[in-house]
């Protein structure tokens, strides 16, 4: 399904409140002045408030993600869309897209 591509400066947090770092690879190929970001690299996520053991699994950490476009690609890698699928370790909740570029679509 078609979705705006992530980019570098995109909005993203984890069910706790954390804040998802995107790291592009290839900062040459950007959207809107900033770099894409693909599937192969996690995201590190910083200020997950989800309490430590024993009262639950801890803080999210890092993020993987599982889908991503299947018809754009960079040096061979796919890019992240808004609808990309994610899970966040060692939670295992999904990343939520806030807010990222709207002008360019992949799918």
């Amino acid at each position: 399904m078609p979705g705006f591509l992530l980019h570098q400066g995109a909005t993203v947090f984890c069910a706790h409140g954390g804040q998802a770092q995107l790291t592009p690879l290839f900062p040459r190929v950007k959207v809107m002045g900033q770099a894409v970001v693909l599937q192969i690299l996690p995201s590190t996520i910083a200020g997950c408030t989800n309490p430590p053991p024993p009262a639950s699994v801890g803080p999210c950490t890092v993020a993987t993600w599982s889908t991503a476009a299947t018809r754009v690609k960079v040096m061979g890698q796919p890019v992240l869309l808004r609808d990309s699928q994610s899970s966040c370790i060692p939670t295992g909740t999904p990343l939520t897209v806030a807010v990222t570029q709207t002008r360019v679509k992949g799918i």
